[in-house]
């Protein structure tokens, strides 16, 4: 495809682009595993945050609005990725954890994803990627963690 001239320097299509080729890549390379990019995330997520959160905890964390977030959960435990129950600490308050299942899917599929990553960055050399990655996470530190239209993320 080629682009048009007006565009080929602007951030935002740039950006666009490049964030669409990526995630189609990143979703077929997480298709054995049942999983859409997003999923991968709550499930990393889960998996770092060392608590047992709700649904409304990772909602808030990784930026998606309710609905979404319901989707998402409701796919991963359909899989067997995740379980929902009683929280432990508060028996008031419903939990997210990772099945035995759903740890060996996020290895597995973590290990696919950065075989994804790697490859879409092969364009630049080392250097060149560190630094890209780098100003996005600076970007991002400095304009917010998700979109500016969910109530709970700055942007």
């Amino acid at each position: 495809m080629k682009d048009a001239p007006l565009l080929s320097h602007r951030i935002g299509y740039l950006l666009k682009q490049a964030q669409g080729r990526l995630s189609a890549e990143l979703g077929e390379a997480l298709a054995p595993f049942r999983l859409h990019p997003r999923e991968l995330a709550v499930l990393a997520v889960i998996h770092a945050s060392g608590e047992q959160p709700s649904q409304m905890e990772l909602a808030e964390w990784i930026c998606l609005d309710r609905t979404s977030m319901v989707g998402a959960i409701d796919s991963l435990e359909r899989n067997g990725y995740v379980e929902r129950r009683r929280s432990d600490q508060d028996r008031r308050r419903n939990v997210i954890t990772l099945t035995p299942e759903g740890e060996r899917c996020l290895a597995e599929a973590e290990q696919a994803r950065e075989r994804v990553e790697r490859s879409f960055l092969a364009p630049l050399d080392p250097q060149a990627a560190a630094a890209l990655v780098d100003a996005l996470a600076t970007l991002h530190r400095a304009h917010g963690a998700g979109p500016a239209t969910h109530p709970g993320c700055p942007g």
